[in-house]
Formats: C-alpha cells, structure tokens, sequence
C-alpha cells in the first residue's frame, strides 16, 4: 500500500507539471496569473469527472412527462451495475481533485492572496461552467421546489400543504422525508418556484435548469460582493473569496446540487454591504429579498440595524433604528404576503421546519437519546425530545439578544456570525450547507489561520467525501450498500493521500506541520 501511495503521489506531480505546460490553461487563469493554471486545469477535469458522474447517479425524476426517464440512452449508466459504479467512483474521485484543486489554487495565489481576486474569479467560473449540466447531486431539495411551485400553481398553499397531497409527487423527485412538512421557504422564492412549474411546464428537468440558474446567480451575487465586504472590513479580499465561495463544498452543493441558498447569502451579505455604505433603502430591499428566499436570516436583523446605527450609538439611536428597520420589513413582508396570498404563513412552517432530527446533528442526537430515556419512564418520547429542541431553540434566541445588547464591543458582521452559528449548532437538524451560511461571514470580517483554517480545510474534505456517499441515486435492482461501499473506500483512499501522503497538500491539515511535529518529538525526547 505504502508503494502504491507513493505512485500516485509521483502520478499527481507529473500531472501537474503536464498541465503546467499547456498554454490554453495559462490564458484561462489570466496570463500573468499562469501560476494558478495548474489548480484551475485540475478543477476544470474534476468537476468534468463529476457531471459525467452525475448523469450516472444523480437524481432523476421518473414522472411520465420526464425529459429522461422514458429515454434508453442512459441506460449504460444509470441502468448497468458497471455503469453505475464506474460514475459513482468519478463523482467521488472528481469530488475530492476538485478539494485538492481548491487547496493548490489558494498555494499558487501568492502569500496571503494578495492581488487574486481576478485569478480566484476565473476559478470559480471555469470550476462552475461543466457543473451546470450534471444531474442534481448532494440533494434533492430542488425537486421540492418544483413540488411547492406546483402547489402554488394549484392555488394551495405550501405552508398549510404538503407536497404529499399532490399526485404522483413521489415520481417528481421529492423526498419522502420533507413531503408532510410545511415549507420553510420565504414568499418571494415559492413565488418564483410558482413561475418555474408554469414555465416548465411542469417538465421536471426544464424546471431543474431554471432553478439552477437562480442559484448560479446567488454563487455571481457572493463573487461580487465578498470581496467588496473583506475590503471595507479590513480583512482579505481574495482569502474570503477563496475560503468561501471558491470551496468545493460551496460549489458542489449550490450548482449541481441547485440550493436556493446561495442567494439567500449573496442578498443579506449585500444587505450588509449597503449597510455599511448608508444605503440603508438598498440595504432594506436586500434584508427583504434575503428573508423572502428564506426566512432564517431574520436574525440578522438586529444586527444589520446596529450596523445602520453606527458603532458606539447611543441607546436611544440603536432603538430607533430598530424600530424603523422592523417597521419598514414589516411593510415590505406584508405587502409580499399580499402579492402572494401566503401572508405570514412562513411563521409558523419556519418554526416547524426543524421538527425532523437529523441523526448527525449534536442537538438532534441528543434530543432523540432523551427522549429514549424518557420512555423507559412513561414518558412520550417525542414530547421529551419536543421539549428539549424547544429550549435549545430558546437558547439561541437569547444568545442573539445577549450579543445585540450587550456585546457593543463585536462589530455586527461578526455579532451575526457568532447568532448564526448558535442557531445552526443548537438546531436539532444540521445540513452540510448550513455551514455555508456562516463561512462567509466569518471570512469578510476578519483572516483565521492556524489550527481553525486547518479544521475547517479537513471537514470541508469529509462533507464532500459524506455528502457524495449518502446521496446515490441508484436502481432498486443494484446494491446500494455495495455501491457506497466501493465509493466511501476509494474516496477514503484518495482522501489519505491528500492529508498524509501528498508533499504539496499535507501540511495543510491539522497535526501535519514540520513544526507540530518537531515540537511532538522534543516533548516525548524530553520525556524519555
């Protein structure tokens, strides 16, 4: 094994200096940039190796008016078990060239990314463009979209309907996990997904597209305005770029796997840059924008207004401004719910929308081994878990209000960053995207290095590696176990070789520095 590892270590090198060579990749990373071309060539093969994974096992829909589901040209590699394993294999090995791309990208772009904005947006872009054209990965969600735009186009409503009591929902896509749950979407977005399912005409695969281009469109709204927020806060542009939007896992999980969430981000990051401009009418419009997509950014509201006050306002300006600023999105979500006929229904299905625990989350672990306990006792298991995701939700809100009032030392980006997190962390259900929510907050306020980019570099890795391996969208007749197995092995194995056998990507992960190791080795020298 340890020869094999060093053949591929030599086959990666030789790759690279291959790929150094070529003068088309040379002008795509900008010319004098030529030092990054090797990173963007090995980004642009990987995400080519995960669209032809995808159309293999991505999510498909198998409604009669489907566009492929009728058609047998697919079939080597959605219906043969070689065919299935072989783009199962490419998705998770493109995945994961596409981390140590991002990684190398961030090598070459000089010492601490000064001056790479323009080399780290070519990146994205070229990284960006083959992905559009693969199968939904990572999620399904997108196909709840196109259900709830269908119940709008039903004149229902989604949050008082679930997508279950449409017909044929099932063979839409939809996940049988969220379709008796109300939708946690905001009015503007489920207006949107109304106009998808019209103009689609209800063709699954047509309405996938459109979807995806909301959400390519969020990725442009981050691209822009990162960079503007890292500056005007004194942190650096092309590291947030990098760290945030150029990371695989923001990639991956927004363009093929087509979440509405990175336009949620680009409207409250731009809400938050006006904000800093004293634009505040262009920063209310954005905050609304963001809230209609998806609710969940309400908290940044305290925060924004703090921001709109001014550091060091008095008590009396800070309320001011929040009253105004609660006012004025009280109008703006009024008047939505107007249009849209859905009023404040979001309210109550923002509240619920947690109400399935995810096993993998810390909260929802602990909630569901409460109320296990509970039950040896008498006790109703899902009132005592009930309970206690309540409290846990409680606490956030208190956190947020304890660092709106009392924490006049932390600037409001950071301020929202630090809520965020508390919301997502004491949240009984935690999605891999859910820490692309609060990565670009941290990233434009200020640079972290050390032991925390280091971790962060690891678990971006691991839920790249998790999200390819649970999310397999494979034929009955084939063993599923069977295909994760073969995939999680060879993603484990490439994975090894990124982190303790590769000379240009090791260092960078925790516990891997000469130094960590040198001062491991004096302590146990020391100790002998």
């Amino acid at each position: 094994m340890p020869q094999f590892l060093t053949q591929l270590t030599d086959a990666l090198t030789r790759a690279e200096e291959w790929l150094a060579s070529r003068p088309v990749f040379r002008r795509i990373a900008g010319g004098d940039e030529s030092h990054a071309a090797v990173a963007i060539a090995q980004g642009i093969i990987a995400s080519i190796m995960v669209t032809v994974g995808s159309w293999g096992v991505g999510w498909l829909a198998s409604a009669q008016n489907s566009l492929f589901a009728r058609t047998t040209f697919l079939n080597p590699l959605r219906v043969e078990p070689f065919g299935v394993i072989a783009c199962a294999c490419l998705l998770a090995l493109g995945s994961l060239i596409l981390v140590r791309a991002w990684l190398r990208l961030g090598q070459r772009s000089g010492k601490d990314h000064q001056h790479s904005v323009p080399v780290i947006r070519r990146a994205i872009l070229w990284w960006s463009l083959p992905m559009f054209f693969s199968f939904p990965i990572f999620s399904r969600d997108v196909y709840s979209y196109f259900a709830q735009g269908r119940l709008m186009h039903s004149r229902l409503n989604p949050y008082e309907n679930w997508v279950s009591q449409l017909p044929g929902w099932f063979a839409e896509g939809s996940d049988g996990l969220w379709a008796e749950s109300a939708s946690p979407y905001g009015p503007i977005f489920l207006l949107f997904a109304q106009f998808v399912f019209w103009i689609s005409g209800g063709i699954p695969e047509i309405g996938v597209l459109l979807f995806r281009v909301f959400a390519v469109a969020g990725v442009a709204l981050c691209v822009w305005v990162i960079p503007l927020l890292a500056e005007r806060l004194k942190s650096n542009p092309g590291w947030a770029l990098w760290v945030s939007v150029a990371n695989p896992l923001f990639l991956l999980i927004m363009i093929p796997g087509v979440h509405n969430d990175s336009f949620m981000m680009g409207a409250i990051l731009l809400a938050f840059w006006y904000g800093l401009r004293r634009r505040h009418a262009a920063s209310v419009i954005w905050a609304l924008i963001a809230i209609g997509i998806k609710p969940i950014v309400l908290i940044g509201l305290p925060f924004l207004g703090l921001l709109m006050a001014g550091q060091g306002a008095s008590w009396g300006r800070r309320i001011k401004t929040w009253v105004l600023l609660a006012l004025s999105v009280g109008v703006g979500l009024t008047i939505m719910g107007a249009v849209t006929r859905l009023w404040f229904g979001w309210i109550p299905g923002m509240a619920s929308s947690g109400s399935a625990a995810f096993p993998f989350a810390p909260i929802g672990l602990v909630g569901q081994g409460l109320g296990w306990v509970a039950s040896l006792f008498g006790l109703d298991h899902a009132v005592v878990a009930g309970v206690f995701y309540t409290l846990c939700r409680v606490l956030a809100v208190l956190f947020i209000l304890y660092l709106a009032l009392f924490r006049n030392d932390l600037h409001p980006m950071l301020g929202f960053a630090l809520g965020l997190s508390a919301v997502v962390l004491l949240a009984p259900i935690i999605q891999p995207w859910y820490l692309l929510w609060i990565v670009p907050l941290f990233a434009v306020y200020r640079v972290y290095r050390g032991l925390i980019e280091e971790l962060f570099f690891l678990l971006s890795a691991i839920l790249v590696l998790v999200g390819v391996v649970d999310q397999l969208s494979v034929a009955q007749w084939i063993d599923l176990t069977l295909v994760r197995i073969i995939t999680g092995i060879l993603g484990l194995v490439y994975m090894a070789v990124l982190i303790f056998v590769d000379p240009k990507t090791r260092h960078l992960f925790p516990f891997n520095r000469s130094s960590w190791l040198q001062a491991r080795l004096s302590a146990t020298e020391e100790r002998l």
